[in-house]
């Protein structure tokens, strides 16, 4: 479980996510899961796609599917927190426990699945963008939220200053590539290993393998995984 010692939820923030049974659960889900760094991140990503799918008069702005779009992305990290710590990569783990919580809850197939490959797909670049129109947005937000240079190449600068004045980052970035590294159930001796540990959970060319592998190049490193 989280730390329950947090700040509350802004209503800047709560205002905005649409008051449906599957998006109250999803928030809880959350709240009961993820740490408040990253916590602020996923709902940070949240109001930036929501954001963008209204610059764009996406569909994905419209009422009937903000809730699928709020699930894709407060769900996009559930498999780096110890409750969804399973067996797969941390984006699959989130994937299926998104998807099982929108079949839960009435959600078609379809619509499970197009959450499901926004999740799984949010650290794949070049993919993600292309592949659907909802993991297009969950791609962008979660890019604009890390990366200053691609705030600016996108025009989300102003929107992603205004979020995090109610949503502060509180180091996200160390918070996460630290929680990914941890789920490695053994760290190898060498980096160059000639059996790479954990190749589902870490695979070598995935993001948690990278971060694993920046890990065992820098040890005692105390700051931000510098594959990060």
């Amino acid at each position: 479980m989280a730390d329950k010692k947090r700040s509350p939820i802004p209503g800047y923030v709560l205002e905005r996510i649409p008051q449906d049974a599957v998006c109250t659960s999803t928030l809880e889900m959350a709240q009961d899961a993820l740490s408040e760094p990253i916590l602020n991140h996923s709902l940070r990503v949240f109001l930036i796609a929501k954001w963008l799918a209204e610059r764009e008069s996406s569909e994905w702005a419209k009422e009937d599917k903000l809730p699928l779009l709020f699930v894709a992305t407060a769900c996009h990290d559930f498999g780096a927190s110890d409750l969804y710590n399973g067996k797969q990569r941390f984006e699959v783990e989130g994937a299926d426990a998104a998807k099982a919580h929108l079949l839960s809850h009435g959600a078609s197939p379809e619509e499970s699945h197009q959450a499901w490959t926004a999740i799984a797909l949010h650290t794949s670049p070049g993919i993600a963008e292309r592949i659907d129109p909802l993991s297009r947005l969950v791609r962008l937000a979660v890019k604009s939220d890390f990366s200053p240079s691609f705030r600016a190449e996108v025009d989300t600068v102003n929107i992603c200053a205004e979020i995090e004045c109610h949503l502060p980052r509180l180091e996200v970035e160390k918070a996460l590539g630290d929680a990914v590294v941890k789920q490695a159930a053994k760290i190898p001796d060498k980096v160059d290993s000639l059996t790479w540990p954990n190749t589902e959970k870490h695979p070598s060319a995935g993001w948690p393998g990278i971060l694993l592998r920046a890990h065992l190049e820098n040890p005692g490193y105390e700051g931000i995984n510098p594959a990060f």
